[in-house]
């Protein structure tokens, strides 16, 4: 690769060895993903698909030329994201791994199915050739189903919620949320919002009483109102042109809210009338998404309903159990498909997702389960000459799960693959046989080769930043933790609870004013103990409500707020800019409004809003970029040509604070602002607490959307930091997603700032370093699924590592040369 200069790239040229691991790293924002993903996966894909037909390549996403002199040699590339999309409420973990299709063509060919009598007719080999067959009881014709009629996307879905497993259902307590108020008054908050104001005067006509609080109207007249029928009625309708009678059909409170339902084709009038509804498991099917008739096939006396709800592990364990029962000419066939079945399976098994079942709904996966299924996925293709790109392969990964990512990557490797992985991992570092760190800093700090060979060459590389940490020279802990016996000191908060979903019952107690961390494999509980039951309890709490219904007791005297901070990206297009989001936008243009050169023009501080104001560039609207179709080609993304990128127009340059415009800054890194308009208070404050979150590099202009997970949760911290937190509970979710270990330093020193300011704070973790740098861990385990939901461990982070029954203390107690 030859002067590659994608966003902060500087003109790279750098050779990355074919047919084997490399790894590229380096902190946030140095450059890796615009190497791997802008240049590497960019050309490798593109080149692919410019080789096929104008006709196909119509038809397919392509990427854009990225901005490279020369890459030569790159195979054809395939890239696996850092953050997959969320899946559709269709989405299963059955459907997205692809054994939910091998599992349906189970239970078409190797089930007992019902005649059209009821008689249940045993496995057969004539249902192979999917040919009608007679029932032996009866004689009457059995016409076995094909595997698309038991898809619940397709002809197995119920027919009651469509194959989603939820219904919609108008919600009574959320149409009138006042009930102190009359129909008057607008007590039916529908009527009022879709503009059904009349409804009142047809009610009267039904003999409801409209000037009487809705509390104290008869049961027969909130029927009227909540389910009435739609009858006409004769009523007078005043306007400024006098009185008018007009018929009018009654729309009840229910009917209103469906009717909206239906005409709600965009997000926005969705999020409406979503608020007037409750979603409820399909009484129809239990939640199963199928058919009645898909789920009369039975194997071993399980449907396929039955099959799906079992975890991938109970599966392995049954699925090679019943081919014995079958008759012998279909052993076959039900070999093949087993087999078919377990290959699959024991992949997935491989990376720490045994406990997941099929029916589990895709869109409750984490992003490092979506991340590994996406994986499994990958190798089962048995490609060859291909680059894999794998973007942070190991978020959401435990210590236990990287030994399987690797052999996973083996697999690639013996089959005549490359590898190219962005990762932070030192466990998963170490086993590259070359690794490329981009450096040294982030931002303008970036974009070059710092150090490039064998792991053994990087350790010993002087200008490596990552080496100290290959080979444990850092030290671990960098903050001062409490001591065992002062841990609880400022108190604790108590939560018990049932049992939910895979976790037991718990009794669990979190100091107060301290860092907790709490650990354990995928799937174990971490997530139900922290962000099922112990957030919602909280939050209940805090609002006067009830504790949510499996929680038995929660005892948090002091606390009045709760803070979940997530990776989740921040605003969902480019109009949303770390300027905006962190609030410094708005004073700046109040200040630039006050200049004389502004004021002599008449120009407001609305003038200088990107979004809306009179010196946003006129061509991108205030984007920075334009899209330009290319016919054939795949449509080209480019800085605005009239702006460059700037967002606003000529004459915005005209407007001069000091030697600075606006443009100017919204192009300036937060550490160089501070230096160009320090002396407007409030700017200089918010600028201040960024660069101590380790965000000094990131432009003022930069889209939120595109920040990292790590860099979008400690933005969301800026407006938390530097003020009292001692009521204050703050819960992080993999905090250190997407972190060099520099980086995680800094969000220790992060987190350290806000439990020194009195905060109480929670991170679900499994960055060892983190980890060591906690004053207590919960550990839950001792594996994911039915194998886990118990408390295995607690104590600081030396008790965990003392602990053998601990797999996190197994991992930490090497990781602190134990």
């Amino acid at each position: 690769m030859r002067g590659a200069r994608v966003h902060n790239l500087r003109g790279l040229d750098v050779d990355i060895p074919l047919d084997r691991l490399v790894a590229i790293a380096g902190v946030s924002g140095s450059g890796k993903s615009s190497l791997a993903m802008g240049v590497v996966y960019a050309e490798g894909s593109r080149r692919y698909v410019e080789a096929l037909s104008t006709y196909t390549r119509r038809r397919m996403a392509q990427a854009p030329r990225a901005d490279v002199d020369e890459v030569v040699h790159v195979p054809a590339a395939l890239a696996l994201r850092q953050r997959p999309g969320v899946p559709s409420v269709r989405s299963t973990f059955g459907t997205s791994t692809e054994l939910l299709n091998v599992l349906r063509l189970m239970y078409s060919r190797l089930a007992s199915h019902l005649c059209p009598n009821g008689h249940r007719v045993p496995p057969s080999l004539l249902v192979a050739a999917e040919e009608p067959y007679p029932c032996p009881e009866c004689g009457a014709d059995v016409d076995p189903p094909g595997a698309e009629a038991l898809a619940f996307n397709s002809e197995g879905a119920c027919p009651a919620c469509e194959g989603t497993g939820i219904v919609r259902e108008v919600d009574d307590d959320a149409l009138v949320p006042d009930t102190s108020k009359t129909l008057d008054e607008g007590a039916v908050k529908p009527w009022n919002m879709f503009g059904w104001k009349v409804q009142p005067d047809i009610a009267r006509e039904f003999g409801v009483r409209t000037d009487v609080p809705w509390r104290d109207l008869e049961d027969w007249e909130k029927d009227i109102v909540l389910d009435g029928p739609e009858e006409k009625k004769a009523i007078t309708v005043r306007s400024k042109k006098g009185a008018h009678d007009l018929d009018f059909t009654f729309r009840n409170a229910r009917l209103t809210v469906t009717e909206e339902l239906r005409r709600a084709h965009d997000e926005r009038r969705l999020a409406r009338v979503s608020r007037f509804l409750v979603e409820r498991t399909c009484p129809a099917c239990e939640g199963t998404r199928l058919s009645p008739a898909a789920r009369e096939p039975e194997i071993d006396g399980k449907d396929l309903a039955a099959a799906s709800a079992m975890t991938l592990d109970a599966l392995l364990d049954w699925a090679p159990r019943i081919i014995e029962p079958l008759p012998s000419e279909m052993h076959p066939m039900a070999r093949g498909l087993v087999d078919q079945f377990l290959q699959m399976a024991e992949r997935l098994v491989h990376l720490g997702l045994g406990y997941l079942s099929l029916d589990r709904a895709g869109s409750t996966l984490s992003t490092g389960e979506r991340q590994r299924a996406q994986l499994a996925r990958a190798v089962r293709n048995r490609t060859t000459g291909v680059l894999y790109v794998l973007d942070e392969p190991s978020i959401g990964m435990h210590p236990s799960n990287i030994e399987g990512l690797v052999e996973l990557i083996g697999d690639l490797l013996a089959d005549g693959n490359s590898v190219l992985v962005v990762d932070h991992d030192v466990q998963l570092l170490r086993e590259a046989e070359e690794i490329l760190e981009i450096g040294p800093g982030a931002g303008g700090d970036g974009g070059t080769v710092i150090a490039q060979g064998s792991v053994e060459e990087i350790i010993a590389d002087a200008a490596s930043r990552l080496g100290p940490f290959l080979d444990g020279r850092e030290e671990i802990v960098v903050r001062e933790r409490a001591a065992e016996q002062d841990v609880f000191v400022h108190g604790a908060i108590r939560l018990e609870s049932a049992p939910l979903h895979t976790v037991r019952e718990l009794d669990v107690r979190i100091p107060r004013g301290r860092l907790t961390a709490v650990t354990g494999v995928s799937g174990s509980g971490k997530t139900t103990l922290v962000l099922e039951t112990l957030v919602p309890a909280l939050r209940a709490r805090g609002d006067g409500r009830e504790l949510p219904g499996h929680v038995h007791s929660l005892a948090a005297d002091g606390v009045e707020h709760v803070h979940r901070i997530d990776a989740t990206p921040i605003g969902v297009n480019v109009r949303s800019t770390v300027a905006t989001y962190s609030g410094v936008l708005d004073p700046l243009r109040r200040e630039f409004a006050r200049t004389p050169a502004a004021q002599e023009r008449g120009l407001t501080m609305g003038a200088f809003s990107y979004n809306t104001g009179s010196l946003r560039c006129p061509r991108c609207e205030g984007t920075g970029r334009v899209e330009l179709d290319v016919q054939f080609l795949p449509d080209v993304d480019i800085d605005c040509p009239d702006c460059e990128g700037s967002r606003y127009a000529p004459e915005a340059s005209d407007i001069r604070r000091g030697d600075v415009t606006l443009p100017g800054l919204l192009s300036a890194t937060v550490a160089e602002a501070i230096e160009l308009v320090g002396d407007v208070r409030a700017v200089r404050r918010t600028l201040e607490t960024l660069v101590d979150l380790g965000l000094g590099y990131l432009t003022l202009g930069e889209d939120t959307p595109a920040l990292s997970g790590g860099e979008a949760q400690r933005l969301k911290l800026a407006g938390q930091m530097g003020r009292t937190q001692r009521d204050a509970v703050f819960v992080f979710d993999e905090p250190s997603v997407g972190l060099h270990p520099l980086d995680v330093r800094t969000l220790v020193h992060v987190l350290d700032r806000l439990v020194g300011s009195g905060a109480t704070v929670l991170v679900i973790e499994h960055d060892l370093d983190l980890i060591a740098n906690a004053d207590w861990v919960i550990d839950m385990g001792p594996g994911g699924g039915a194998a886990g939901g118990r408390l295995v461990a607690r104590g600081t982070p030396e008790q965990i590592a003392a602990d053998v029954d601990s797999l996190t203390g197994t991992h930490l107690r090497r990781h602190l040369g134990g």
